[in-house]
């Protein structure tokens, strides 16, 4: 070890937590605007930091067996997805509600 002193290492903050599901107003729709007439389930209000998001976002992909992205903090998902999202959203304690039409 070359010359210098230690420098200790800061602890990091821990990561927020998730707040309580039951809490959330979980609005799950269906957009088609600006998307070429393609049908994406949209699922906006979710009290959650960028990581959670992105975990729950990966699991609705899986259970539906679809493509998503998380944008602006909502969650996409491909196609009309909205009784499968709806169905594990409150399998996971959220009380989900649809929006729109």
């Amino acid at each position: 070890m070359k010359g210098g002193a230690r420098v200790p290492r800061q602890k990091e903050a821990p990561p927020p937590a998730p707040s309580d599901p039951g809490k959330s107003r979980v609005r799950v729709g269906l957009e088609s605007k600006g998307r070429r007439g393609k049908k994406v389930t949209v699922i906006s209000g979710l009290l959650l930091d960028a990581m959670e998001l992105d975990r729950l976002a990966t699991r609705l992909k899986q259970v539906c067996g679809s493509g998503g992205t998380v944008k602006d903090g909502s969650i996409e998902i491909q196609g009309d997805q909205r009784d499968r999202v709806m169905q594990e959203l409150a399998g996971q304690g959220y009380k989900p509600k649809r929006s729109g039409g």
